[in-house]
């Protein structure tokens, strides 16, 4: 462990926390909210924003709403959205996009992938009405509107079913593209042609399923067909194909193929790029966001020469490798897709252009510098919701609208849109307020499920972390926190008798004479909760268990903190358990002490708040102020809309007397000192769940706290690793 001098020197990198690069002013896109779709009803019901659309001016906003067969209205600015309303449609909407006062909404009426059908409803945004509609013969997926209002393009998709022949193709009816021709002023009379597009694919030609359109000035219509892995191009006036081709197999080296419980991007795969989504860079460039499908998926972003059908740039291993520098590597999905890019827009904002693509299991949206359409420069990453779906640049405001899909209200994932803003405020500056992303970033280590935090004693800059049940096997990081982003600058992986070791380490504490503690949670009934003695080279020493009357009481809810007061003979280890055990009063949780000179335990109680309907709220985190101060990450288990307690308290443990085990615990008396919440949801994220970590750094009056949120190792969460920098303490 890194041990820095108490002077003068250390004194002044503790209260200078910017670096010099503070100055710079490229701009970036910061967040500024994030709107649960639930709120357009009610928080019981199952909603998703998929694909969303704006108005030329950019106050209002249109998304597609498939479960709950409607279309959904938010007001937006660049500091809130405020919802506003739904609509009804006759089947499942899948895309949309808005000409003037009007939506198209592109509506599935299928029966089932046998007898595919759909409609285009054409809804008069000042009135909420369906003015007009038209019969689509088919299953529609995407929808475009040329940028001089004369035409939409729908790929009609006809889905494979992949319960039949385990989703191979060709299936009939065969999917086909449509194109609209908006002439009129009246979209009764609005005509429909259609464009086969059979024939023309190597996979499978007589079974294309078009997903995705995208228009570019010369009114040319790209048209990916992601489970041929082939891209058309029809000119719209005409409704002949003018060029196609396939999208191509790559070979892309250093990823992670294995679902392990490890970040190790060591493999080498070669795949077809099956591309989702398509967008021109320019009338002659366009790009692919190359998710994937039944036969796999490259994990690329590809730019595509349009005239010749030539991949001039392939991202490699670029997505996968910001997710991990960003901590939000999805390795449940090493193995089937990785970080799975699926959506993508392009826009221009002022002089510069600009490439998004969305990482759906990394929730993420890496924005890219596009200026040259054949050199992207990668410019930072977006944590969005769960499943970013649909990405609408909004040039009139300078902003960004990412709508994600995923809604499971019992695991408190609700559907959501997320709105950015472009800024000029350098993000060193904006992370002193806990806004801006990242806030925690690496240099290539894989990181997340940042759980127990830790300072260093004589250490005025690094924190350790612990990783938890997430990862295999149990490592130590080490955080720079003067740093902006904070950095992972390294890691120790745990050993025991000489191989590596995995626990559900949950806290840590780094000692006094090197060496590190680290609370492990148990699940009341195989895995014991423990206490590790750790060396400072990732030794494990002992392994100490409770005693046999408390560990019985254990339920699933164990060790979540552990710290250390004073050092060599003196020292003594506190740990927290998370909620009431069996033995414990209702309310109450416990505090454990262990002894290390004597190897004696002994507990004090410990008054949780009281929570709100349908939620509990336990401990997450405990750490030593001084050697009479323990202050407690208090939290209960929702987020976003629900959230309510995210609370630091101290308590006094000076005039406490814990008592050995089975006795009656005395119970102590805890103040409130900070409210984490206006930090949490300072950069308008959904207020996340798990606060799980924090660290004092310093000595004497110059003390500073910061926090760390566990991610889940985005398991059923959104994912995104938070630092949090909460003040002088």
């Amino acid at each position: 462990m890194l041990r820095l001098c108490t002077g003068l020197v250390a004194f002044a990198l503790v209260v200078s926390a910017a670096p010099a690069s503070a100055t710079t002013t490229q701009a970036r896109f910061q967040r500024f909210d994030t709107m649960s779709v639930f709120r357009n009803s009610s928080a019981a019901e199952h909603t998703a924003a998929e694909i969303a659309a704006a108005t030329a001016d950019g106050r209002l906003v249109v998304y597609t709403d498939s479960p709950a067969r409607r279309i959904g209205f938010a007001k937006t600015s660049t500091t809130k959205f405020t919802p506003d309303g739904t609509l009804a449609m006759a089947g499942e909407p899948t895309s949309v996009d808005i000409v003037g006062d009007l939506a198209l909404i592109a509506v599935n009426t299928s029966k089932s992938k046998a007898e595919p059908s759909g409609e285009l409803a054409v809804v008069d945004l000042k009135t909420r009405t369906v003015k007009a509609t038209h019969d689509l013969k088919g299953q529609p997926d995407s929808i475009d509107i040329s940028k001089d209002g004369r035409y939409a393009a729908i790929a009609i998709e006809n889905e494979r079913d992949e319960d039949v022949n385990g989703g191979e193709i060709p299936q009939a009816p065969a999917g086909f593209l449509t194109i609209v021709d908006l002439k009129t002023q009246n979209p009764a009379q609005w005509q429909l042609r259609e464009v086969e597009l059979t024939g023309i694919a190597q996979t499978a030609p007589e079974d294309p399923e078009p997903e995705y359109v995208s228009i570019n000035g010369r009114n040319q219509v790209a048209v990916t067909l992601q489970e041929n892995n082939h891209i058309a191009i029809v000119d719209l006036r005409t409704g002949r194909i003018t060029k196609h081709f396939a999208a191509g197999t790559t070979t892309v080296k250093n990823v992670d193929t294995k679902d392990d419980g490890k970040i190790d991007p060591t493999d080498t795969i070669t795949a077809p790029r099956e591309p989702d989504s398509v967008a021109w860079l320019d009338d002659h460039t366009l790009a692919t966001a190359d998710e994937g499908d039944y036969r796999g998926g490259s994990r690329t972003w590809t730019i595509f020469d349009a005239d010749t059908g030539t991949a001039v740039r392939d991202s490699g291993n670029e997505l996968q490798q910001i997710a991990i520098r960003q901590g939000q590597y999805p390795d449940g999905r090493s193995d089937n897709k990785g970080v799975e890019p699926e959506g993508l827009a392009v826009a221009t904002f002022g002089h510069n252009r600009y490439a998004f693509v969305g990482l759906e299991r990394a929730n993420l949206v890496a924005v890219y510098d596009v200026n040259d359409p054949r050199k992207p420069r990668f410019l930072q990453a977006l944590p969005t919701g769960v499943g970013p779906e649909g990405l609408l640049p909004i040039p009139a405001t300078g902003t960004l609208v990412v709508s994600a899909e995923e809604d499971s209200a019992g695991d408190g994932i609700r559907s959501s849109l997320s709105g950015y803003r472009l800024t000029r405020t350098p993000l060193q500056m904006s992370l002193q307020h806990n806004q801006g992303t990242p806030s925690i970033v690496s240099d290539g280590i894989g990181f997340g499920a940042l759980s127990g935090l830790s300072g260093i004693p004589g250490n005025l800059r690094e924190v350790v972390s612990i990783t938890d049940a997430a990862y295999s096997p149990t490592r130590i990081l080490t955080i720079d926190t003067l740093k902006a982003p904070a950095k992972v600058t390294g890691e120790l992986t745990l050993t025991k008798d000489g191989k590596q070791v995995s626990y559900d380490g949950e806290g840590i504490a780094a000692r006094k004479a090197d060496g590190y503690w680290i609370a492990v949670e148990g699940d009341g009934k195989q895995k014991p909760n423990l206490l590790v003695e750790v060396s400072a080279n990732g030794a494990v020493q002992k392994e100490i268990p409770l005693p046999d009357v408390v560990a019985k009481t254990a339920t699933s809810n164990g060790f979540e903190g552990v710290t250390v007061i004073g050092g060599g003979e003196k020292e003594q280890v506190w740990l927290a358990v998370q909620r009431e055990w069996k033995a414990d009063k209702p309310g109450q949780a416990t505090l454990a002490r262990y002894t290390p000179k004597t190897g004696e335990w002994a507990f004090v109680a410990y008054p949780l708040g009281t929570p709100q309907a349908g939620a509990w709220i336990g401990l997450s985190e405990i750490t030593a102020l001084n050697d009479h101060t323990l202050l407690i990450l208090e939290r209960d288990n929702q987020r976003g809309d629900a959230a309510r307690t995210k609370k630091v308290y101290e308590v006094d443990i000076s005039g406490v007397a814990p008592v050995p085990a089975g006795a009656e615990k005395p119970l102590l008396t805890k103040s409130q000192i900070r409210d984490l919440l206006p930090a949490l949801q300072a950069d308008g994220a959904a207020t996340h769940d798990k606060p799980e970590g924090l660290a004092v750094i310093g000595f004497g009056p110059v003390k500073r706290l910061v926090g760390v949120v566990d991610n889940d190792g985005l398991d059923d969460a959104p994912g995104e690793s938070v630092f949090l920098r909460l003040g002088r303490i």
